[in-house]
């Protein structure tokens, strides 16, 4: 297979939906090395696996339950399916069905993701970049 350089990405960070991604940051993911910007997200999505959810989420100081697993799935299945992050609203209506509505609501989703709630670190851990207007 063959390696983009390095140098790919920091101009694709600079120049893609992040301006200041052009300080990026590297992760230890199973022996090599993925690199994010500064908060975390990841910059080649094609470069993601659930190694790099583990390595990110132990670098938030988060442990991933089977909860944390599903919302990153849902998140990366949407992803593909919508070329688009997935909405809270989205993620509630799914989760609703799922897990009934005690834990499948927007409150429950905020509390397993405290760093940003689904939207900014379940994205993050699943390997999605950035929305635009997200500052």
């Amino acid at each position: 297979m063959l390696q983009t350089p390095k140098s790919h990405y920091l101009k694709e960070a600079k120049d893609g939906t992040n301006p200041y991604a052009v300080y990026t940051r590297t992760l230890e993911v199973d022996g090599r090395e993925v690199l994010t910007d500064p908060e975390g997200y990841i910059l080649n999505m094609d470069e993601w696996s659930e190694g790099f959810a583990r390595a990110q989420a132990a670098r938030e100081g988060l442990e991933l339950t089977d909860e944390h697993w599903q919302v990153i799935q849902f998140i990366r299945a949407y992803y593909e399916e919508h070329n688009v992050q997935a909405q809270v609203r989205d993620m509630v209506r799914h989760f609703r069905e799922v897990w009934g509505p005690e834990k499948g609501n927007s409150r429950y989703l905020h509390d397993i993701f405290p760093m940003g709630g689904p939207q900014k670190q379940g994205n993050r851990l699943a390997g999605v970049r950035k929305t635009k207007g997200e500052h």
